[in-house]
């Protein structure tokens, strides 16, 4: 019998087996690529992978998903190698699901179910708990059809059963109400983040989102631009909850850099659903900076999965800076490549600290953060001219003020993107 390996807190490991599906021979390449990222989801949720099988079909058996001869096979490699949970690649119906456990006698949790493990694992604030529970909740509802699972940790006990209500009937109005619940506290978050959302923009500030595949350093690069200290790790979904933080340039101009999970193919929807008050951020932000690991042997795979996620939440048509990280990774004549692929892309290793004056410069050209130099006259005895002498303090550097016969002249280095704010101020 095969050791089992032991965690970091003392608790035997999982023994994983993992079946991934090629649809065509020309693409059992992708389908082994595949396969390899699930084993990096497979540890960052605890499991040791023993067990590796890729079957090739037209398509998808729709009763065993890899067909029946195969899925003897496994039952069999599954006995040799003691795994203790089959993981696939793909989505299981629900059927599939109940006919390959019963097959090969092992808990069976598809690449959905894994990546939604990770995430209860990795999420630490209410709202990220709250979050994954809903993304669990609605994959579980249509799956509980024979599962024969007490759902104790939802309530339960005397006096939550209605007349004549079966188990399976209880468990299903008990989810329903539980995902309403939640739901309406996920509501009241995004009430929240939109008055946020609509202070900032009246003061001005600009925000920059950090999105890209899990993994690929954008935490270390929210901490390089903002000298914070997030938890950086070489690990799967490590931020879950999403982080602002404050830059101030050298001339004093502020912008806030918000650093929000990360992607991966083939995300869940009900991930994406869950977590759709947080990614809300990504679609209102005035830039995002999609950092890319440029030594990543999927970086292309990888670019592609986050601009369908953008899409799914309403953000693909923001201002977008491609930034390739990990560039310490790669060979000079590799970057120079990228480079002219992506001639407005940045080449930088956040975690050698090379590229933050690059980028910070690069961002404020694309926020128009450069100034431009304008008189603005005011009526010093006007309440609403006052207002607006005010906004030209917090807003713009103030090279002269002078005020004469009740009139003031202010000249000033105005941020290009307020400046429409002030036109109606008579500035030239």
């Amino acid at each position: 019998m095969p050791s089992r390996h032991v965690s970091s807190n003392g608790e035997p490991r999982e023994r994983a087996a993992l079946v991934g599906l090629a649809l065509r021979r020309s693409k059992k390449a992708d389908a082994e690529h595949s396969l390899e990222e699930l084993a990096g989801l497979a540890a960052a949720a605890g499991a040791t992978v023993v067990l590796k099988m890729i079957q090739e079909r037209p398509t998808p058996d729709p009763a065993t998903f890899i067909g029946s001869g195969k899925l003897d096979e496994l039952a069999s490699e599954c006995t040799q190698f003691a795994a203790d949970v089959v993981i696939f690649d793909n989505e299981l119906s629900p059927a599939q699901l109940r006919q390959i456990e019963g097959r090969v006698d092992r808990k069976v949790i598809d690449r959905t179910q894994l990546i939604l493990d990770i995430f209860a694992r990795r999420a630490r604030t209410r709202e990220g708990k709250w979050q994954v529970e809903l993304a669990q909740l609605k994959y579980l509802l249509p799956r509980l059809a024979g599962s024969g699972t007490a759902l104790s940790r939802l309530g339960g006990g005397i006096g939550t059963r209605g007349p004549g209500e079966t188990k399976l009937e209880t468990d299903r109005r008990r989810i329903r109400q539980r995902i309403h619940g939640i739901s309406l506290e996920i509501d009241a978050i995004r009430q929240r983040r939109r008055h946020s959302r609509i202070r900032r923009q009246k003061a001005s500030v600009p925000l920059v989102a950090l999105v890209g595949y899990t993994n690929a350093g954008k935490t270390t690069l929210f901490n390089l631009l903002t000298k914070a200290s997030a938890e950086a790790s070489n690990a799967l979904f490590v931020t879950l909850d999403p982080l602002v933080r404050q830059v101030s340039l050298p001339d004093r101009r502020k912008l806030l850099v918000s650093d929000t999970v990360g992607f991966i193919d083939r995300l869940p929807h009900t991930l994406v659903a869950a977590f759709r008050a947080t990614l809300e951020q990504v679609a209102e932000a005035d830039l995002v900076l999609h950092v890319i690991d440029a030594a990543s042997p999927d970086r292309d795979r990888h670019m592609d999965a986050v601009r369908r996620v953008l899409e799914e939440v309403g953000a693909a048509n923001v201002l977008t800076l491609n930034v390739f990280n990990k560039c310490d990774l790669i060979e000079l004549g590799e970057a120079e490549r990228l480079q002219r692929m992506y001639p407005e892309a940045l080449c930088i290793s956040a975690l050698k600290n090379r590229g933050r004056k690059e980028m910070i410069d690069a961002i404020a050209r694309k926020l128009e953060l450069d100034t431009r130099r304008v008189t603005l006259e005011f009526d010093e005895g006007s309440a609403e001219d006052r207002a607006q002498i005010a906004r030209v303090y917090r807003h713009a550097r103030v090279v002269s003020h002078i005020t004469t016969g009740g009139r003031v002249a202010i000249e000033a280095d105005v941020p290009r993107r307020v400046l429409d704010r002030f036109k109606a101020a008579g500035g030239r």
